[in-house]
């Protein structure tokens, strides 16, 4: 789909959304109630216009290789969720958090599972393009965005071992203490793995014992080691059902991405001139930090740990600009204020759900309602080092807090053509 086909597909949303809007009374009946932090949120219910894109999730059958060796009809289930998390409007938007990691499980489940016919953890070069270049046809197909290889940095290289020296099974079980692998990752607690790291580490262990096979040593064998990381997920892909290995694998990557901010901060001289160390012109200073704001949140969605690295990022920031005053607090940023549209997506996202009526829908957490922390003098951009006022209920190693804390959404697709249109 050509980025004009995507403008137009979007068009035709907005119309119908404006449509909608129009049968609504007052604006409070847009907005979902927001609860405190120790509090479940009302549910919302999400708009619901007719069949707003039913003609665009149309499958095709798109025109493959016929050289791939993948069997991708046994991974139909995990397409068509990789499909809906990089639907052709939001994978830009989604592509940190939803869309990119599932894709990349998708491609490590489904090679995991053919090594129990070959024998093998690694496409050749060859193969391995045609499978790439297989997938991305279906997945357009189904109305993912065609701009997937750029979006997630989708390359050949994907499916190979690259600079790993195992790719055969036999070798690899003869390496790898692979009753401690499995231990460690089959039962993944996507909570306590972010902390303590059980199925990280052994992964690393393995994919260590991994690189002592090599016969010719790397300048950097970091980059040896990542690499036989991929080969390791495989390995572990094809002894866990598919829902199974699907978590493991969507856990360990929400793990390293609630570690960093993923916005980009551009340069802060209106902040700089307005917001001076005595705040002498409050008005100036918050609209100086709101228009910034504004600026952070049409860049991506994010999750409530995501926004909380992003706001100490941007704290530590303004404090080198000589800005003492919390001006988090005096203009009121919270939370929600990084992320577009103010949805904060949970620390662990779900994925997106299709519905015939109300079209492309995910959840956000509306109980992320809390200001941003203002980094004390004496931190680092570490968030963890940043006294937080109220954890996010998504947060939360309990899954009854997770499932009742979240609601879902559908995002304003308006707000979404135009950030397409201004990137």
């Amino acid at each position: 789909m050509t980025r004009r086909a995507e403008f137009e597909m979007g068009l035709f949303v907005v119309l119908q959304f404006m449509f909608m809007l129009s049968l609504c009374s007052s604006d409070e009946e847009l907005l979902p109630e927001i609860s405190s932090p120790d509090t479940s949120p009302q549910p919302f219910r999400p708009f619901i216009a007719p069949s707003p894109m039913v003609p665009f999730i149309n499958t095709t059958i798109p025109k493959l290789s016929g050289l791939c060796s993948l069997n991708f009809t046994a991974s139909e289930g995990l397409i068509q969720t990789t499909s809906h998390n990089c639907w052709t409007v939001f994978a830009p938007l989604l592509a940190n958090v939803m869309c990119c990691p599932q894709l990349d499980a998708t491609l490590t489940i489904t090679l995991g599972k053919a090594s129990k016919e070959t024998g093998l953890l690694a496409l050749n070069r060859t193969q391995s393009k045609h499978c790439v270049s297989d997938l991305e046809k279906i997945l357009v197909g189904k109305g993912a965005s065609s701009r997937l290889r750029s979006i997630c940095s989708l390359y050949s290289s994907n499916l190979t071992a690259s600079s790993c020296p195992v790719i055969n099974v036999d070798e690899f079980e003869s390496a790898v203490d692979t009753s401690k692998l499995l231990l460690a990752c089959e039962k993944v607690d996507p909570v306590k793995e972010c902390c303590e790291q059980a199925c990280q580490n052994a992964i690393l262990d393995a994919a260590t014992n991994v690189t002592l096979k090599a016969s010719e040593p790397l300048t950097d064998n970091s980059v040896r080691i990542n690499d036989c990381k991929n080969v390791v997920h495989r390995w572990l892909a094809s002894k866990l059902e598919p829902s199974q290995a699907k978590e493991t694998l969507r856990g360990l990557a929400n793990c390293k991405i609630n570690r960093v901010c993923p916005l980009v901060f551009p340069g802060m001289r209106e902040i700089s001139g307005n917001c001076s160390s005595e705040l002498s012109n409050q008005m100036g200073c918050c609209g100086a930090m709101e228009s910034y704001v504004s600026h952070l949140q049409k860049q991506a969605l994010i999750t409530n740990l995501q926004a909380l690295d992003c706001a100490t990022s941007l704290g530590t920031k303004l404090q080198k600009l000589n800005i003492t005053k919390n001006v988090f607090s005096v203009c009121h940023i919270s939370l929600k204020d990084f992320s577009l549209q103010g949805c904060l997506l949970p620390s662990l996202p779900s994925d997106a759900i299709f519905d015939q009526d109300t079209g492309i829908s995910f959840t956000c957490d509306l109980n992320d309602n809390i200001p941003a922390p203002w980094p004390s003098s004496s931190s680092s951009s570490d968030s963890t080092s940043v006294t937080i006022p109220a954890l996010p209920a998504a947060a939360s190693s309990q899954p009854g807090l997770y499932s009742e804390g979240v609601t879902r959404l559908v995002i304003f697709v308006l707000s979404l053509l135009l950030v397409m249109l201004l990137s």
